[in-house]
């Protein structure tokens, strides 16, 4: 269902001049019944001025007086010839100013993680240009040795949720061409969700690692080694007692 523009803006008319429910408005400007309370209250959209949307072509009055008499009646956007099309738009993703510079190394990183990606999957995905991700796949790119691979969800450049969408369009496709996918490839193409509910691998702590092939036959032998009695003077060179030390200058002429 489309939007009015300016939801929040005409929420706010709708609240201050209309006495529909909150649960009709809500539903016909997208947000959760609970703002629309809040703009009653005073405590949402402080300060923000109501857009009318009888004078702006988005309701009629015939059409707010009906969600008024009828609870149960929801509001219905007026059609707007001029805005006939404006959802189906073609084009690149808009990239704000800021995020711009950020865009290479997001192009860097879905070539690194995803080939599978097509340039056109990439270009829609991030909002970018086919030459510029045909020169980061060959690294002929001008700052190619000063880029960082970065996932352009981290950096703000998609919606987890869209580049989900496109690595499982990107799994089905290879499917469905019957091409042979390695381990590697085949994690790539897991979804953030499934990824999620999977079990964790067995990981072997990094103070016993290497010694997952040891055997306890040795330290068995070791251990009945252990328990044979052993003379404690055999570790130690222990001189000879003082009275054999007496006998022998005993028997010493000179004394």
């Amino acid at each position: 269902m489309a939007k009015p523009l300016m939801a929040k803006a005409t929420a706010v008319w709708l609240v201050d001049n209309t006495t529909i429910s909150f649960k009709q408005i809500a539903d016909f400007v997208g947000m959760h019944e609970l703002e629309i309370q809040g703009i009653a209250d005073g405590d949402v959209a402080a300060g923000v001025k109501g857009f009318d949307p009888i004078a702006n072509n988005q309701l009629t009055q015939e059409e707010i007086s009906s969600a008024e008499n009828n609870p149960l009646h929801k509001l219905k956007l007026k059609f707007n010839p001029a805005a006939a099309g404006e959802e189906k738009r073609r084009g690149p993703r808009y990239t704000p100013l800021s995020k711009r510079q950020d865009r290479p190394n997001s192009i860097l990183w879905l070539v690194k993680f995803h080939p599978e990606l097509s340039d056109g999957q990439i270009a829609k995905l991030v909002g970018t240009t086919k030459p510029t991700i045909q020169s980061i796949r060959e690294r002929t790119h001008w700052n190619i040795s000063n880029m960082q691979p970065i996932d352009p969800v981290a950096l703000g450049l998609c919606k987890q949720s869209e580049l989900d969408a496109v690595v499982q369009k990107a799994a089905a496709k290879k499917a469905a061409e019957g091409g042979v996918m390695s381990d590697d490839e085949r994690r790539k193409l897991v979804s953030t969700e499934q990824s999620l509910e999977m079990d964790a691998a067995p990981k072997i702590p990094t103070a016993i690692e290497g010694l997952e092939t040891f055997s306890l036959s040795d330290s068995e032998d070791k251990t009945e080694e252990k328990e044979e009695i052993i003379d404690a003077d055999s570790f130690f060179n222990l001189p000879k007692s003082g009275d054999e030390d007496e006998e022998d200058d005993s028997d010493d002429p000179r004394f």
